[in-house]
Formats: structure tokens, C-alpha cells, sequence
């Protein structure tokens, strides 16, 4: 326990520094000036603080009222000695932050037993300090594998819808990255952003739900196909949303409001503007971007730049005009996920055939 000792006075300052060398486990950092000390900070480590209260330049309280001025002192307990036993004097140093005072001349006896109450009180509150950080530490362990075991349950789901559309697994997994990237330019807190990331590929987990005949279908979905097939979102909030993990809520919000439209032409609700969810928001244009660009059964890829101009073309219709200009913010971001997308596809592609080669040879 280190304790600061500041006294002009060479005998009192002496005096101090024997007292306190006679205290269990205790260390004294004498300072004969107030400059001296506040030359020192904010290196000076010190867990207690004696100071004299009568000192040229600075008194004890002005010196004090300097020392707190940096943060890492001012839960230090800090004691005056003086031998002014005026009241103004001690309100002074009380509403400076005192918890004690030695009167002058410092009687050893009273010395020992006040400061090695504060010795004790000092270290009971490291202790105190200690048990709370390894809590902190504790908790943050416990959160950690939680939202790990909610991450794989995501993924493991994710892979499920992957069984019966193989397209669906990179689908899902540019959807997120588009979204991150939408939510990211919109200034959402980074841990919200990451959140969206993460839940975002179970948009559309209610497809497990279709018959193949409509999921797989080539070509263009009959009238009550289509509303058939508009049932997955609410299927699939309906599923994620029973859990009480917080992120398959996100997850289930996401499902259930990406179809939405600004304009409250979407479904399955017919929700209207700031009604929709902000995930939901974003993850519409981001699924829009997605499903638009990549060829599907009825219809070739779109380029970048028609897929670009129609969404900007649909802010504050079918999209949330904030969101819209998230996203063209994002651009180069997405630009970049959707060529790093395809140079993958084609690799897998590449590899493939070599197999195929590999086995015929």
C-alpha cells in the first residue's frame, strides 16, 4: 500500500514517513512541496494521501482539488493534518474529499490506529474492485459462448434450408454481407451491424416450409404459387420467434419484415415507413440487390449498375429513403462482396471439373 505524505515541514515530514513505515505492508512517498507533487502526476502511483493542510502556494485542499483534476485519483481516500481545529477549515477539506483528520502535533498512537483504518479500508475496496472485474470477466466469458452456441444454431439452420436449395447457402451468406455493409454506411452501433450479419441469413428459413414443386420450380410462379410462396415469411418468423435468444429474435424480425414496403404495399403485414423494422429495411434492399443480380430459373443476372439504378429508383416507394442512401454509400463495399462472390463460385466451378476429369481419367 503506497501512501503519498506531503508536509513543507522537514520534521513533520520525517515524522510521517516513520509512522507509516511501522504500518503493515505500507510504503510512504514523501514530497516536501505541493510542486513537487503535481510536477509528478500523472505517473505517481498512490493508493492513500496524507497531506498538510497549511503549505505556501498551495494549501491541502488546493493541492487536493489539483490531484483529482485526473481521474485515476479520485476514489483515493485522502487525510489532512492541521492543527487548526476552526470548523470552516474542515468543511473546506471535508467538501474537498476528505474522510479524516490528524491534528497537529500527530500523536503516533492516534496516527497507527486512524491510518490503518484506512489501510484496511483501502484494501478491502481493491479486493471489492478485484472479485467485480473478475465478474465482468466472468460474464463476458458466459455471454461470449452463449451468443457462439446461438451463431451455430444459425448456421446449422441455414445449412438445413441448404438441402433443399443449394443455392440458397451463398444466397443467405451475401444477403448478410450486403447487410452488414447497408447497416455499417446507416451508422447503426457496430455491435447491431454485427447482429444483422449474423442473423440476417435466416430471412428466408421459412422456404423449408414450401413444397419443392414451388420452391424449385423453373420458371415463373402461378398466382396462388405466389401466395403460397409469400406464407415463408411469416412461417419463418413464427419459427425463429418462439426462442428467447435475442439474436433468432432479430433473426425472426428480419423474417418477418423483409418483404415489407416503404409505401406499405408489401407483405405479410402491410406495414408502412419507420412501422417496418430497421433490420427488415435493410435486409429488403440488401435480398433485393442479391436476387437481382444472380440469374435465377426465370430470369439471367442483372449488372451491377441496372440492379443499382432501379433500387435508387424505388427509394421511398418500395425501399426506406435513409436505407437507400445507406446503400449507395456502401456501394464499392458491395461491389467488392459480389466480385469476391463470383471469383469464388468460379474456383468451386474450376475445381469441380478437374474432380470430374480426375475420376473419367
Amino acid at each position: 500500500m503506497r501512501i503519498l505524505l506531503v508536509d513543507d515541514n522537514s520534521t513533520n515530514l520525517k515524522l510521517l514517513t516513520k509512522l507509516v513505515g511501522k504500518l503493515d505492508n505500507c510504503e510512504a512517498l514523501p514530497f516536501a512541496s505541493p510542486d513537487a507533487v503535481l510536477s509528478a502526476l500523472p505517473e505517481l502511483e498512490f493508493d492513500i494521501a496524507i497531506i498538510d493542510y497549511q503549505m505556501p502556494v498551495y494549501n491541502g485542499v488546493e493541492l487536493y482539488t489539483e490531484i483529482v483534476r485526473f481521474e485515476k485519483y479520485a476514489d483515493v481516500p485522502v487525510v489532512f493534518v492541521t492543527a487548526d481545529k476552526d470548523m470552516t477549515t474542515r468543511m473546506a477539506a471535508l467538501n474537498a474529499g476528505a474522510i479524516d483528520f490528524l491534528t497537529k502535533p500527530v500523536n503516533p498512537v492516534e496516527f497507527q490506529a486512524r491510518v490503518q483504518n484506512i489501510v484496511s479500508l483501502s484494501r478491502a475496496r481493491r479486493q471489492l474492485a478485484d472479485q467485480a472485474e473478475w465478474l465482468r470477466r466472468e460474464v463476458e466469458r458466459a455471454v461470449g459462448e452463449l451468443r457462439e452456441r446461438e451463431q451455430e444454431i444459425i448456421h446449422r439452420l441455414t445449412l438445413a434450408a441448404e438441402y433443399k436449395d443449394p443455392e440458397t447457402a451463398r444466397h443467405t451468406l451475401r444477403v448478410a454481407a450486403y447487410s452488414e455493409a447497408i447497416a455499417i454506411e446507416l451508422g447503426l452501433p457496430s455491435h447491431v451491424c454485427h447482429d444483422i450479419r449474423l442473423a440476417a441469413p435466416m430471412h428466408d428459413i421459412g422456404k423449408v416450409a414450401m413444397p419443392d414443386t414451388v420452391l424449385l420450380k423453373q420458371g415463373r410462379l402461378t398466382e396462388a404459387e405466389y401466395r403460397q410462396m409469400q406464407s415463408h415469411a411469416e412461417i419463418g418468423s413464427d419459427i425463429l420467434g418462439r426462442s428467447r435468444s435475442s439474436l433468432l429474435q432479430l433473426a425472426s424480425e428480419i423474417a418477418a419484415s423483409h418483404h415489407e414496403r416503404w409505401d406499405g404495399q408489401g407483405y405479410p403485414n402491410r406495414l408502412v415507413g419507420t412501422a417496418i423494422p430497421i433490420s427488415g429495411r435493410i435486409v429488403c434492399i440488401a435480398d433485393n440487390f442479391d436476387a437481382l443480380t444472380t440469374e435465377r430459373p426465370y430470369k439471367p443476372a442483372w449488372s451491377f449498375e441496372r440492379t443499382v439504378e432501379h433500387i435508387l429508383g424505388r427509394a421511398g416507394t418500395q425501399f426506406d429513403p435513409d436505407c437507400v442512401a445507406a446503400f449507395e454509400r456502401a456501394l464499392p463495399r458491395i461491389r467488392a462482396i459480389l466480385e469476391q462472390d463470383r471469383r469464388e463460385q468460379a474456383e468451386e466451378a474450376e475445381k469441380a471439373v478437374g474432380s470430374a476429369s480426375d475420376r473419367v481419367a
